[in-house]
């Protein structure tokens, strides 16, 4: 429930700071149609790379813009909170594994189980779910440590595929918005008897547009994607060697 809350906290805060873009890009979409045609190229020239997006957006139309948008907040939302999550799940597993390791030596089982609840993470927690049942045999110690390995893992790809959703939807909507606003153009062509270059490069210009930006948010989300991808990688190859180990420190113990 905490995690479902700051995904929608982190929503409210990025799609409350794009309608402020938007009311400041309508403000200055305004002003430039506003200017004269003598000196439109430059104001054009004069535009920052971040007023000359907020203009382009406008142009490609606020429907599909504004879908493509949507999946982009939503991603980097998701992304931003699994970004944290891993960073809080990684541990330092050597120095975990040579204190808990220790502490059998010196406690025995319950002192290495408190080492393992005084330390965060998915290989604490295996540890923990090993040491509570290595009492019982060493089978039933690796078919816990195997089972709630798997759990982690769940736990640590939650709410992934969605990003890899939000990657392949956001360029098929601005391919979807390219061909309607090509429609729209030859429907211009069509209604007007001619062919006005004026109306085709303008329908033309808008259908680009959505496919920019379509895949400029399928790259920003990639980025993201394959960050998380490789740090849910890098924590799960520690929880397997941790596993091994864990293993063996108890053989050791138990003769």
């Amino acid at each position: 429930m905490k995690r479902l809350f700051s995904i929608l906290a982190i929503v409210f805060l990025m799609a409350f700071g794009t309608a402020n873009a938007t009311t400041n890009a309508a403000t200055i979409a305004t002003t430039v149609a506003t200017t004269q045609d003598a000196a439109t190229d430059d104001a054009a020239e004069e535009l920052t790379f971040h007023q000359e997006l907020k203009k382009r957006f406008i142009e490609g139309g606020p429907g599909f813009m504004g879908i493509v948008l949507l999946c982009l907040i939503l991603g980097l939302a998701i992304a931003i909170e699994r970004i944290i999550f891993l960073n809080l799940s990684s541990t330092n597993t050597k120095k975990l594994t040579q204190n808990v390791e220790d502490a059998l030596q010196s406690g025995g089982i319950e002192a290495a189980k408190e080492v393992c609840r005084n330390t965060k993470g998915p290989v604490a927690s295996i540890f923990y779910q090993g040491l509570d049942r290595a009492d019982d045999s060493l089978e039933s110690a690796e078919k816990a440590v195997v089972a709630y390995g798997g759990v982690q893992m769940g736990q640590l790809e939650k709410n992934v595929s969605w990003i890899s959703l939000f990657i392949s939807l956001a360029p098929m909507l601005g391919f979807m918005g390219t061909v309607i606003g090509m429609i729209q153009a030859f429907d211009k062509i069509q209604s007007a008897g001619g062919m006005d270059a004026t109306l085709v490069a303008g329908g033309i210009k808008v259908a680009l547009l959505t496919t920019v930006f379509g895949l400029v948010v399928a790259i920003i989300l990639q980025v993201f994607y394959n960050y998380i991808i490789a740090k849910i990688d890098g924590i799960v190859n520690d929880m397997e060697d941790s596993s091994i180990t864990l293993m063996d420190m108890l053989s050791r113990y138990k003769k």
